[in-house]
C-alpha cells in the first residue's frame, strides 16, 4: 500500500511519453467496441486461443509447464488433471474463466483474493486462501547458481493489514478520481507484487487481478489477447520494471515509472495485435490462418509445425499445414527438410 499512503502516487512526476501511453490505451478502449461488433465467430476463436494460452503461459512464467498436448484438454475441460503441475493449471483455468464470466459483479477486496488463491489451489489437496504465515524472499538467482535477495517482501505479521490497506485506499482512489485509472490499476499490482501475501501463487493471482482490474475499468483485449502470453514474452523486462519500481518501496521512495511504462506497452501490444487480428480477418477460418502468421512473427530462429501447433492451441494440423504453404508460396519462410519434424525458417526482406 505505500504507493497509496499520503497520495504518494499523485506526486509522482510523469513525462509527456507516459501521458501519449495512456491516452493511447484509452483511445484503443474507445475503437475496441467498433472492432468487438465484427463476427462472433472470429471473436470466439480469438477468446478459445487466449483462454489457452493465457492458463499455459502465467502458469510457465512460474515454472509450471504440462506437455504440449496436454494444455488444451485441460482448459477446455476434456480431461482431468493428473499430477500437480496439471492440477494448478485447472485451478488457474477456473479463476480465468469465473474473472471472463463474473468480473461486473465482483467487488475488490481481500476476501475476493484470498477466494482467488484458495480456488487457484483447489485440485491440489492444499489449502490456498490464506495469507502467508511466514515470510518471504524474492531471489534472485545469478549465472553462477548463488540466489541473492532482490526485494524483501512485507513480513507475514504485517500482511493482513497491509493488504485491507492496499484495497481500501485503491478502491477509495478510484471513486475520487483523481488519476487516471490505468495509473492506479497499475500501482495497485505493483503493490500487491510488493506486498507478497501469499506463500506461493503471487505472480499468478497478480496477473489474475490485473485481468480482473481491466475488464471492470472497460479494458476488454484480455478477452481476445492474452496478456499473459505477452508478459512471457517480455519476462525479462517485466521483471527489471518490478525491481526497478521496488527499490526504496519500504521507504516510499520507490520510482513507479518503470513499472507504469512496462504496464502501458503490454496493454498497448495486446491492443495493437487485437486489431490488427480482427482487421485483417474475414472469417473464423481467417481467424486460425492469422494467428499462425502472427506465431511465426513471433519465431526467433528455426521453428517445427510441433512449435507453431503449442504456440497455437486450438490451430488442426491441415490449417497449420495451409498457412505454411501459403507463406511458403509468398516467400515468408522456406523449409529446411522434409517429413512433420522438418524445421522452418523465416526469410527477411
Amino acid at each position: 500500500m505505500r504507493s497509496f499512503e499520503h497520495g504518494y502516487f499523485l506526486e509522482t512526476p510523469i513525462s509527456h511519453a507516459l501521458l501519449v501511453a495512456v491516452r493511447t490505451v484509452g483511445e484503443f478502449r474507445g475503437r475496441q467496441t467498433m472492432y468487438c461488433e465484427q463476427s462472433p465467430e472470429i471473436l470466439e476463436t480469438l477468446r478459445r486461443v487466449a483462454m489457452v494460452q493465457s492458463t499455459e503461459s502465467s502458469n510457465r512464467i512460474e515454472g509450471i509447464t504440462v506437455a504440449a498436448d496436454r494444455i488444451e484438454p485441460l482448459v477446455t475441460k476434456k480431461t482431468a488433471p493428473k499430477d500437480r503441475s496439471e492440477q494448478e493449471i485447472a485451478g488457474y483455468r477456473d479463476v480465468l474463466a469465473a474473472i471472463h464470466a463474473n468480473h461486473h459483479k465482483m467487488r475488490l477486496s481481500s476476501e475476493l483474493i484470498q477466494s482467488f488463491h484458495r480456488d487457484l489451489y483447489r485440485f491440489t489437496g492444499e489449502t490456498g486462501g490464506r495469507w502467508k504465515s511466514k515470510d518471504n524472499t524474492i531471489l534472485e538467482v545469478r549465472p553462477d547458481g548463488r540466489q541473492v535477495v532482490r526485494f524483501q517482501p512485507v513480513s507475514a505479521l504485517a500482511t493482513p493489514q497491509f493488504m485491507e490497506g492496499l484495497v481500501t485506499q485503491f478502491n477509495r482512489a478510484l471513486d475520487e478520481g483523481r488519476s487516471d485509472p490505468l495509473i492506479l490499476m497499475a500501482s495497485f499490482i505493483f503493490d500487491f507484487e510488493c506486498i507478497h501475501p501469499f506463500w506461493d501463487g503471487n505472480g499468478r493471482i497478480g496477473r489474475l487481478l490485473t485481468l480482473l482490474l481491466l475488464y471492470q475499468a472497460g479494458y476488454e483485449v484480455g478477452r481476445y489477447i492474452s496478456l499473459e502470453r505477452i508478459v512471457e514474452e517480455s519476462k525479462e523486462t517485466y521483471y527489471d520494471s518490478l525491481n526497478k519500481s521496488s527499490q526504496g518501496w519500504h521507504e516510499a521512495r520507490h520510482d513507479l515509472r518503470p513499472w507504469w511504462n512496462y504496464y502501458l506497452g503490454m496493454l498497448t501490444a495486446a491492443y495493437k495485435e487485437f486489431e490488427a487480428r480482427v482487421g485483417t480477418i474475414t472469417s473464423a477460418r481467417g481467424a486460425k490462418r492469422e494467428m499462425v502468421r502472427a506465431a511465426i512473427e513471433r519465431m526467433t530462429g528455426r521453428f517445427t509445425i510441433g512449435d507453431l501447433k503449442r504456440a497455437c492451441p486450438g490451430v488442426s494440423y491441415p490449417t497449420l499445414q495451409r498457412a505454411l504453404a501459403e507463406l511458403r508460396k509468398e516467400k515468408k519462410i522456406k523449409c529446411l527438410g522434409r517429413g512433420p519434424d522438418a524445421q522452418w525458417e523465416r526469410l527477411h526482406g
